[in-house]
C-alpha cells in the first residue's frame, strides 16, 4: 500500500492515499481520510461512495464557508474515508477514455465499480484494524454500494442511501448497451442540474458564489478539462447505462438481499428519487431489515452542496449514532 500524502483541499489532519485498484486493472484509486475528533475516541469508520458526475473532494470533502460533510462526521467521532472511482478525480483514468466514446461499451458500470469499493474497504479495514464499516452512498453510487452490502454483509455495518437511483418501469429509454464509453460535463451542464428541480418562484438553494467556487474546483478535477472547448470534465459512461437499466426495470442489486440497517434520505424536490421511488424501495426491502425514510424540505438531488446540507448532515449523524435504528 502507498504511504499517505497530505491532501491539499480538505480539512486539517486530512491525508490521501493512492492504492492499487482491483487485480489486473493496472489502475490506481485515490483514497481520502479524515480521522475522528478526538482521534482517541471513535464511533466507527465511514466510507463515502460518490455519484455519477463528480468525485469525493467535490462532494463529501468540499467546504464553502463552513465545515465539509467529512468535517461534520469527524467532529461527531467518526473515522471518515472517501475515494474516487476509476475515471474520476485523483484516480486513474480508464485507458479507453483516450479513444472515441463510441469505440467501447460504457465504462465503470456498477458490477465493475463494486470491485473498487471492495478494494477500498479492504484497505480501510486493514489500516484501522476493524471488521466492519458504515457506507454513505449518493445517487448512482448507491448501486455499487448496494451490491457490496449484498455480497459482503459481514463488512457492511449501516448504510446511508442518499438520493438513490432506484428501479422504475419506464419505456422507450435508450438501451444501456448503447450508452457511450464516457461523456463530458461542462460547468453549464452542472448548473442546470443544480437548478432544474427548484420551483421557479423559489430562491436558489445553492448560492451562485458557492457554485462559482465549486465549478472552478470541478474543472480542476480533470487535468484535461481545459483542453476542451468549452472546458469540460470527462466521466465514465457506465453510471448512465446503469440508470437507463434501472429505469427500465433492471436495478443493479437486489434490495431484499441487504441485511444492514439503512437510511434513505432524499430531498423534497428531487425528481430522481421521488416519493414513488422511496415507496418502491420500502416494499423491496426485507420486512426484518430496518429502513428509515427521511425527506429533507426544500432540497434536490444535490442537497449535499445546497442550503439543506446541514439537515442532511444531521439526519446522517443521528442515524449512524442511534443504538437501535428503525
Amino acid at each position: 500500500m502507498a504511504e499517505p500524502t497530505k491532501a491539499d483541499s480538505s480539512g486539517a489532519g486530512t491525508e490521501s492515499f493512492r492504492i492499487a485498484g482491483p487485480i489486473a486493472t493496472g489502475l490506481e484509486l485515490f483514497v481520502l481520510h479524515q480521522p475522528p475528533v478526538p482521534e482517541s475516541a471513535t464511533r466507527g469508520a465511514v466510507l463515502y461512495v460518490h455519484g455519477a458526475t463528480f468525485p469525493c473532494n467535490l462532494a463529501v470533502g468540499f467546504k464553502f464557508d463552513e465545515p465539509s460533510w467529512m468535517d461534520d462526521l469527524a467532529q461527531a467521532g467518526f473515522d471518515v474515508w472517501a475515494f474516487d472511482f476509476h475515471g474520476y478525480g485523483g484516480s486513474s483514468r480508464y485507458t479507453e477514455m483516450a479513444e472515441p466514446p463510441s469505440a467501447h461499451p460504457p465504462l465503470g458500470r456498477a458490477t465493475v465499480a463494486v470491485e473498487q469499493i471492495d478494494t477500498v474497504v479492504r484497505f480501510v479495514l486493514e489500516r484501522t484494524n476493524r471488521k466492519r464499516l458504515h457506507l454513505i452512498a449518493h445517487s448512482w453510487g448507491t448501486q455499487p454500494a448496494g451490491l457490496f452490502a449484498s455480497q459482503y454483509p459481514e463488512r457492511a455495518d449501516r448504510l446511508v442511501f442518499f438520493a438513490p437511483i432506484l428501479q422504475r418501469n419506464m419505456t422507450n429509454l435508450p438501451s444501456p448497451n448503447t450508452a457511450p464509453a464516457y461523456r463530458l460535463w461542462t460547468v453549464d451542464d452542472q448548473w442546470r442540474r443544480f437548478v432544474e428541480d427548484v420551483p421557479k418562484d423559489h430562491p436558489p438553494v445553492l448560492l451562485k458564489r458557492h457554485f462559482e467556487r465549486w465549478a472552478l474546483a470541478y474543472l480542476a478535477s480533470d487535468p484535461a478539462s481545459a483542453t476542451r472547448t468549452p472546458p469540460a470534465v470527462m466521466t465514465p459512461g457506465g453510471p448512465n447505462a446503469d440508470i437507463f437499466a434501472s429505469w427500465s426495470g433492471e436495478l443493479a442489486y437486489t434490495p431484499a438481499a441487504i441485511r444492514a440497517s439503512t437510511l434513505l434520505v432524499r430531498g423534497e424536490w428531487d425528481s430522481l428519487c421521488t416519493d414513488a421511488d422511496a415507496g418502491w424501495l420500502r416494499s423491496a426491502f426485507r420486512r426484518d431489515t430496518a429502513l428509515r425514510d427521511v425527506k429533507i424540505p426544500q432540497a434536490t438531488h444535490l442537497m449535499h452542496l445546497e442550503e439543506g446540507r446541514f439537515d442532511l448532515h444531521r439526519a446522517t449523524r443521528e442515524f449512524l449514532t442511534d443504538e437501535e435504528p428503525t
